[in-house]
């Protein structure tokens, strides 16, 4: 029986699935946690995200052309995010890392990492984001258990990510089914195909 060629219509999809697994199998695997190297595949997690989200019709961000990822709190990535989204673009809006010091500056941001500075107030910085369309991401313990979206985790040496599903679908953010598989935990659902 000869194999049947994807269809034209597929191809982009099909392409998409390909790039992503191989970029979140290459930053997993391959880089060890050390101290600079953790933040370069964290950072190149936060861009992917982005690729990987369905947004909500009228995203703040859309109307100035720009596709803003975050930082709130001190600043863990240093040139590490910058360098990362040099240049890239999604959905046609060109990527750019903005740092806020003001929860209310998180409105026009599309990926939100919180950074562990934060803590204190994270309950606060997450029920005023609420339903924002905004994706919440942090390497904090127990982010997900507070209501955030994607928590990094260190697993023998390498940098995975746990999603709270049930949190982004009440921010109105349809995650790919593409990003639920390669997350090491998904809460708030099962995984598609179980």
């Amino acid at each position: 029986m000869a194999m049947e060629l994807p269809k034209k219509a597929n191809l982009p999809r099909l392409a998409i699935a390909a790039i992503v697994g191989v970029l979140l199998c290459f930053s997993t695997h391959s880089m060890p946690a050390s101290n600079h190297s953790e933040y370069e595949v964290k950072a190149a997690y936060l861009y992917n995200f982005g690729r990987f989200v369905e947004w909500p019709q009228k995203a703040p961000s859309e109307s100035t052309g720009e596709f803003p990822i975050c930082v709130f709190g001190h600043d863990p990535f240093g040139p590490a995010l910058d360098s990362t989204i040099s240049g890239e673009r999604i959905d046609g809006q060109m990527v750019v890392a903005r740092r806020i010091s003001r929860v209310e500056e998180a409105a026009s941001c599309r990926v939100l990492f919180i950074s562990s500075s934060e803590n204190k107030q994270l309950k606060g910085i997450l029920s005023t984001i609420g339903k924002l369309g905004v994706l919440t991401v942090s390497d904090s313990p127990d982010f997900l258990q507070q209501g955030g979206m994607v928590q990094f985790v260190l697993a023998e040496e390498r940098v995975r990510f746990e999603i709270n599903l049930t949190a982004a679908r009440q921010a109105g953010l349809n995650l790919s089914s593409e990003l639920l598989k390669v997350a090491a935990e998904v809460r708030g659902n099962s995984r598609p195909g179980d």
